[in-house]
C-alpha cells in the first residue's frame, strides 16, 4: 500500500493519498488541509516514514478533493508524476517501495 503526503511551499497545503493496487482502483485522498492542519497531517507523515513529495499544483489540486474518495481520471498524470519521483528516490537511496511493482 503506498502512503504519500503532497506538500505545497505556497503556504502549506497538505494531501495525504494511499493507494492498494490490490483493493483499489486508484488512490485515495486519506487526509487533506491548509494552515495548522496541514502542519498536522505532515508532522504525522514524517514521523511515520511517508514518503513527502513537494509540488505546488499537485497539493493544491489534491487537497480540494474529498476525504475517502478516489482520485478522479483527470488527476491521473499528477498522481503518475509523484510515483515516478518517489520510486526515483527510493532507487537513488537503495529501497524498494512496497507498491513498486517492477
Amino acid at each position: 500500500m503506498a502512503k504519500y503526503s503532497v506538500k505545497s511551499r505556497d503556504g502549506l497545503r497538505v494531501a495525504a493519498l494511499k493507494y492498494d493496487r490490490l483493493k483499489d482502483s486508484a488512490p485515495q485522498v486519506v487526509a487533506a488541509g491548509t494552515g495548522h492542519i496541514a502542519e498536522k497531517i505532515l508532522q504525522v507523515a514524517i514521523e511515520n516514514g511517508v514518503a513527502i513529495y513537494h509540488d505546488d499544483t499537485a497539493a493544491t489540486l489534491l487537497a480540494k478533493l474529498d476525504v475517502g474518495k478516489e482520485i478522479p481520471p483527470e488527476l491521473y498524470q499528477i498522481v503518475v508524476l509523484i510515483y515516478m519521483h518517489l520510486l526515483e528516490v527510493a532507487d537513488e537511496e537503495g529501497k524498494k517501495l512496497d507498491w513498486d511493482m517492477r
